[in-house]
């Protein structure tokens, strides 16, 4: 007899390699050990969706000083693993695959570590080594300006036209150490040069495919198979901007920007300022009257494009849960994870080709960078 999906769902080693609820943590003061209708996030939830692995980003905006980010990562970092403690009897922080995989048959979620925007290493090779003592996995190179590292898909002239001098002896030391090059919001060039430099397989945390939509967060289809052939994964995120041209409008980013601004201003009023609550109330209607999320089958129709260019085996799932507006119809909160699966198993996939997807191409690439690393 078939399995059900929910036995399918429950079996695999669901993995979601980008979430950014440490800044919920820290802006909100958000408790994750108990159930909450804020936020896409929480332990609770995790255990209810089958998500065994999220990778918390430990997120520093562009606006900061080099200082002030490093000060700002270690605080998030501080900050999670405090909150993972608190939780121990539903989640552990895990270092490496073989301990996520151990803390699934313990009955608990795993978290990692993974930096977005490399500022907080500044130009010294000691804070790098630092951050992978602390726990950090991986390091998304650059956020949405130029850094120290390289260059970012957001500006449209580029400053070190790939990865910068420092940013190719960084990728060398994360290949000795074990953690992931993320190329997550990199230029073309900058992707092109970590292909180039890295030994270890790469990974997009949380991008899409440029073919279904244009946004230069997306990877093109050559990007994709050139990915593949080193052994990369694509995760794919849950934004509709990037799932959809339809969201692709300066509007709808000056939406998203006066919504989020709006949820910032509720958070500091302590949920309590009634002029701060209106306005966060009504820019969400907003957004949702004018900008409805997609289905949820769009996200399966870019898993589904990545399948058709390159295999069943590298492709995967970066939600971007807490760092977007609205995800996907179906997929409001991490409780939903599996509609995927009921999808993919609708689609015709066998369950071994849905478990690679859920979780199993991303581990056997971060394998592959843990292999091949020199240890302390």
């Amino acid at each position: 007899m078939a399995k059900s999906v929910h036995q399918l769902h429950m079996e695999a080693m669901v993995v979601d390699t980008h979430c950014d609820t440490p800044l919920r943590i820290d802006e909100e003061h958000a408790d994750l050990g108990v159930r909450s209708n804020e936020g896409h996030n929480d332990f609770i939830r995790m255990k209810e969706g089958g998500v065994d692995l999220m990778f918390y980003a430990i997120f520093t905006r562009i606006k900061l000083t080099p200082d002030q980010s490093t000060v700002q990562a270690m605080r998030l970092i501080g900050e999670t693993k405090d909150m993972i403690a608190a939780n121990r009897d539903k989640v552990a922080l895990a270092y490496s695959v073989r301990h996520a995989r151990e803390i699934k048959r313990s009955g608990r979620g795993a978290i990692m570590l993974g930096m977005e925007n490399g500022s907080p290493i500044q130009n010294d090779m000691a804070l790098l080594n630092e951050f992978y003592r602390m726990g950090v996995r991986y390091i998304t190179l650059c956020h949405a300006a130029h850094n120290q590292l390289c260059d970012s898909c957001a500006p449209k002239q580029g400053q070190w036209h790939g990865l910068s001098p420092f940013g190719k002896k960084v990728v060398a030391r994360m290949n000795q150490l074990g953690m992931i090059v993320d190329v997550s919001h990199l230029s073309d060039e900058s992707f092109y040069d970590c292909l180039k430099y890295s030994k270890a397989p790469i990974v997009a945390t949380h991008s899409c495919c440029r073919a279904l939509c244009k946004h230069p967060r997306n990877m093109t289809d050559q990007m994709i198979k050139d990915l593949a052939k080193a052994g990369g994964v694509i995760q794919i995120n849950f934004y509709p901007a990037f799932l959809s041209d339809e969201y692709g409008r300066d509007e709808y980013f000056d939406a998203a920007d006066q919504y989020d601004a709006a949820m910032k201003a509720y958070w500091r009023s302590g949920k309590k300022g009634k002029k701060e609550i209106a306005e966060f109330k009504r820019m969400g209607a907003y957004l949702r009257k004018n900008y409805p999320s997609p289905s949820y089958k769009v996200l399966v129709d870019h898993i589904e494009h990545v399948i058709d260019l390159v295999g069943i085996d590298y492709v995967g799932l970066g939600s971007d849960y807490d760092g977007i507006e609205f995800p996907p119809i179906g997929l409001e909160d991490v409780s939903k994870f599996e509609v995927i699966t009921r999808e993919l198993r609708h689609r015709g996939y066998s369950d071994d080709d849905i478990k690679k997807v859920l979780g199993e191409n991303f581990l056997r690439a971060f394998t592959q960078v843990e292999d091949m690393a020199l240890r302390f």
